[in-house]
């Protein structure tokens, strides 16, 4: 019986560049930004009168705290391992990702609730003031979306930032377009009706970050990989006769590990194993795989593939 490890880990995720040191400053500008606008958007939605500014301005606020809590969990991915938590605080990304995707959704109900409020009672709103107020939006969240858009296929932490940033540019967009109609025409039905459009914006942004984050929890295979893929890449390596107890799942939102049994009756040596590991990396983006060998089909208990 002999094992392996992927010790090239490491190197495989720092020469991806995801993480805190990446996205550091795209964090901070992000949060600095957003937060400013979260304040500036309250005040003059509220001398405005404006639901749809107001409520925007309480979505901007989540996705501060969103932004808060997906650079601590990229702080803490990077963390070492210790004797307690062995493989260190990666699954700390997925928990934040997870937390992010419930603050969408609380944002939705809350923006529903007030949108449905304001139908039964309209109120005046001075356009001109949330046009300027939204526009400013756009930009803010456009340039911070900017920021996390080359790392949104590579990490669902990253993902999530960057949903939220484009998704406020669209709402941002929406407010605008809203407020130029409200003024034109004096159709105060315009501004809840915008609201519940924003809370639509949201609830579609965050039903996939919802999701995936709700799979890798659950050590699901991340959707970026397919599972029958690396099974048969496995199965067809040279003196390989079959392969068993093998499960991919999520380290983190940018990690992901492989174990599996495989059945080699001619045995096996270490050029071998590394390059196996070597390829899971370069094919599937599986930086961290262990691989154990056997010589007899018979002798492991956890043979055949289904059992667990």
């Amino acid at each position: 019986m002999a094992h392996a490890h992927d010790h090239s880990h490491a190197h495989g995720h720092t020469g991806h560049h995801h993480g805190p040191q990446s996205f550091g400053f795209a964090f901070a500008v992000g949060v600095t930004l957003n937060s400013a606008f979260v304040i500036a958007e309250l005040v003059f939605g509220y001398l405005a009168n404006s639901l749809a500014l107001v409520s925007d301005a309480l979505h901007n606020f989540s996705d501060v705290i969103a932004l808060l809590l997906a650079w601590g969990a990229a702080w803490l991915s990077s963390k070492r391992p210790t004797e307690l938590h062995t493989y260190g605080y990666r699954r700390a990304s997925i928990l934040a990702a997870l937390v992010n995707a419930a603050l969408l959704f609380f944002a939705v109900g809350g923006i529903v609730v007030e949108a449905i409020d304001r139908f039964r009672s309209p109120a005046h709103v001075a356009g001109p003031t949330v046009i300027w107020v939204a526009a400013l939006g756009i930009v803010i969240n456009g340039a911070t979306a900017l920021l996390f858009m080359r790392g949104r296929d590579s990490d669902l932490n990253i993902r999530g930032a960057y949903l939220h940033m484009a998704a406020d540019a669209v709402v941002s967009f929406g407010v605008v377009v809203a407020a130029l109609v409200i003024t034109l025409t004096g159709w105060l039905w315009v501004d809840p009706a915008t609201s519940l459009a924003v809370a639509a914006v949201v609830l579609a942004s965050g039903w996939d970050l919802a999701r995936d984050s709700v799979n890798l929890a659950l050590d699901a295979v991340p959707r970026n990989i397919e599972f029958a893929d690396v099974r048969d890449y496995l199965a067809g390596l040279d003196g390989v006769a079959d392969v068993h107890d093998l499960h991919i799942w999520a380290m983190s939102t940018n990690e992901t590990a492989l174990t599996a049994h495989l059945v080699r009756p001619g045995g096996s040596d270490d050029p071998f194993l590394h390059n196996v590991c070597d390829e899971l990396s370069h094919r599937f983006n599986i930086h961290h795989a262990t691989l154990q060998i056997e010589t007899c089909r018979e002798a492991c208990r956890l043979a055949p593939a289904e059992v667990v």
